[in-house]
């Protein structure tokens, strides 16, 4: 029997605002003290009133629409961030299917966009990278490795195991040295210990080269944004991690043509 295109699309479609509305759980929760920062337990609810929300209110996308984007018991606004999260997420999950498949690199590269996502969204709210994405993406990123060592490029699973965590040493120890550096230059903080967890979860993921060159990537997108920010708003303050996600993202891509762009005999 041949699947029709369409049913992955649909499927992935549908998955992907599901997932969502469980990265939106891990985006409001995460950054909290415990026990708020569980995840698991309790049931979804309403941040003004505390109440559970039913389960025909919690619909990715449509509950918000027929909902007017207003909680049922207490009427307070409903974020725009939700939908959004849910949206950004099914995009994901579309992406990764059109680029590879119906494949384990498909599924392996949902969870790691989506940590950066996570990631990113959390550092713009809150100013903080939260462990369970940064040393569990990190963790994650190993055994992934160790399981799927095509993603370093070998069949060797424990070559695959060990490219991941000199890819986690490189990209963690790197921006270590640029705080320590940073610091003793300036007198004050010059990256966060948030930071450098993260950088050593995409070095897990994509290896050492990519955690070196997507550092130097984000550093420039960084900068970018910073003086626009610095131009538009008067404020000097950046979280870096969306940066390094982006970073990251765009060395996936296109980090070969950046190094033969910058080193033509590569």
């Amino acid at each position: 029997m041949i699947i029709p295109d369409w049913f992955y699309w649909l499927s992935f479609t549908v998955f992907g605002l599901i997932w969502g509305s469980f990265l939106n759980v891990c985006i409001y929760r995460w950054p909290k003290d415990p026990p708020e920062n569980n995840i698991i337990s309790p049931r979804s609810y309403c941040p003004n009133c505390r109440h559970t929300i039913a389960w025909y209110d919690n619909i990715p996308i449509l509950s918000f629409i027929l909902l007017r984007g207003r909680c049922r018991h207490c009427g307070e606004k409903i974020s725009l961030r939700y939908p959004l999260v849910e949206l950004s997420s099914a995009g994901i999950w579309l992406l990764c299917y059109n680029l590879w498949g119906i494949s384990a690199y498909t599924f392996i590269f949902i969870l790691y966009f989506s940590l950066l996502f996570v990631a990113s969204v959390v550092d713009i709210e809150h100013r903080i990278i939260p462990d369970e994405v940064s040393v569990g993406g990190a963790i994650l990123g190993l055994i992934i490795s160790a399981i799927v060592p095509g993603l370093h490029g070998t069949s060797s699973h424990f070559q695959g195991f060990l490219s991941s965590f000199i890819g986690a040493l490189t990209g963690g120890g790197l921006i270590y040295l640029v705080a320590v550096i940073g610091e003793f230059i300036f007198k004050k903080e010059a990256m966060g210990g948030g930071d450098v967890k993260l950088q050593a979860m995409i070095g897990a993921f994509l290896g050492w080269k990519w955690a070196i060159l997507s550092f130097f990537v984000g550093c420039f997108i960084g900068s970018a944004i910073g003086i626009y920010q610095l131009i538009r708003y008067k404020d000097n303050t950046l979280p870096f991690g969306p940066a390094l996600a982006m970073g990251s993202i765009v060395c996936l891509f296109w980090g070969d043509k950046i190094l033969h762009l910058l080193f033509p005999i590569y």
